[in-house]
């Protein structure tokens, strides 16, 4: 039965080596498959997807206005597909992520997407949070921080290889780090802006003091 698969990790995890290891898996069997990658991601070129470890494929480049169930349903038309594979999935927009549950849901092809969770600032990429929302299995695949701690978090470099904290979402290119979340202090990169209160500080014991007399079920009570 087909399903809508998401598999999310930091970055140099190995997600793309993953995706071209099961798509050679699948044309080791005879099987056809479709890949696809964003036309912005041009790191090896474009359409063209490739690993640190010098693996590579041809893809489809899409943009952001790109049909992706139309393509997908004009293609088997004319031959059978077994599977379609989608690399840097964060990119994708809402309404593309919809396109493809239409791909499974329609025209029973498994999707398997590959992709980061969150950019720099710890926040979520549209496309990751509707596969994550919207896909039948989730799975991640894991990477390591120089902690030694699990790595969940994808910190940005500039040339010099110091901290970027802020930015446009968007920046293609090697200049990441994968960091676990205590090592990526999320509390100074995140646009959400808490801090936790010093020690003996409380902003919960005067904002749970309720003024009665404005309530008029009071004197019941």
């Amino acid at each position: 039965m087909a399903k809508l698969y998401f598999y999310y990790s930091a970055m140099n995890a190995g997600k793309s080596t993953t995706l071209l290891q099961a798509a050679y898996n699948y044309r080791e069997r005879g099987m056809n498959v479709l890949l696809y990658t964003p036309s912005l991601d041009d790191r090896v070129g474009q359409g063209v997807i490739g690993s640190r470890i010098g693996l590579e494929s041809p893809a489809e480049a899409f943009g952001r206005e790109f049909d992706l169930f139309v393509d997908i349903r004009d293609k088997q038309a004319t031959e059978k597909i077994s599977c379609i594979f989608v690399d840097e999935a964060q990119f994708l927009t809402a309404k593309q992520v919809m396109q493809l549950t239409f791909v499974v849901d329609r025209l029973g092809i498994p999707v398997l997407c590959y992709g980061l969770r969150t950019d720099f600032q710890g926040e979520p990429f549209e496309g990751s949070k509707y596969l994550m929302a919207w896909a039948e299995q989730l799975s991640e695949i894991k990477t390591v921080c120089p902690s030694g701690k699990k790595a969940t978090m994808n910190a940005r470099l500039d040339e010099n290889g110091d901290r970027v904290w802020e930015g446009e979402q968007v920046d293609i290119g090697h200049h990441y780090i994968a960091l676990s979340r205590k090592e990526f202090q999320l509390d100074r990169v995140s646009p959400i802006g808490y801090q936790p209160p010093g020690d003996g500080e409380s902003v919960n014991k005067a904002a749970s003091v309720v003024d009665r007399s404005a309530d008029p079920t009071s004197a019941l009570q």
